[in-house]
């Protein structure tokens, strides 16, 4: 018979978590973009090996999204957006969990629970190339080109630069400088999941 139970943080459980994977980074002297990415790719990697509960499984599509923006040509982040993302990919360059990855069935949990707390901080991030993904993917296919092709086409730009610009009003507006807070929003994502993206999980 299956087991159900829940698990509640509060702000502040979220925010002293939170302070804890950035003070992690920043000790791992701002690991490098190729360094962070193949750091994530790899848990994403090593976890599709086995039989993954659904909370986890969930949370590393997240992941894959988070390491896709650092990698994207056509979403071309500029660095300060960028040191976003990758203060929270850095947290996987470190080897030492909470629980061994080889726990059967838990090993991962501490790590899902990380990237749902980091998906939180990064939800104007993510927003905003959800949609960037979908206009491309769309767009792309009017004009019948690959999604995965286009790189960065002239015709990106205007779109881009609109995203990019209310990412960083929604940013400023609810989270302030750096890290996003604890008020409880809720995301706004409009995320399309068969729009092309750099992905582990699919390529179409």
């Amino acid at each position: 018979m299956p087991i159900s139970f829940t698990i509640d943080l509060s702000d502040e459980d979220i925010a002293r978590l939170s302070q804890a994977a950035r003070s992690d980074a920043h000790a791992a002297d701002k690991a490098s973009i190729e360094t962070a990415t193949t750091a994530a790719s790899k848990l994403i990697e090593e976890a599709g090996k086995g039989k993954l509960p659904p909370f986890v499984s969930d949370r590393l599509e997240k992941l894959d999204r988070m390491i896709a923006m650092v990698r994207d040509e056509g979403w071309a982040m500029a660095d300060a957006d960028l040191q976003h993302v990758l203060a929270a990919l850095s947290y996987f360059v470190d080897p030492h969990d909470m629980i061994a990855d080889d726990t059967p069935v838990l090993g991962y949990l501490d790590d899902a629970i990380m990237i749902e707390i980091f998906a939180r901080d990064l939800a104007p991030e993510l927003t905003a190339y959800d949609e960037f993904c979908a206009f491309r993917h769309d767009e792309a296919l009017q004009r019948g080109l690959d999604p995965a092709k286009v790189g960065r086409a002239e015709w990106l730009a205007e779109r881009r630069e609109e995203l990019h610009d209310r990412m960083h009003r929604w940013r400023d507006r609810d989270y302030g400088e750096g890290y996003g807070n604890s008020s409880g929003y809720k995301s706004k994502t409009t995320y399309v999941g068969n729009a092309w993206r750099p992905s582990l999980f699919r390529t179409t």
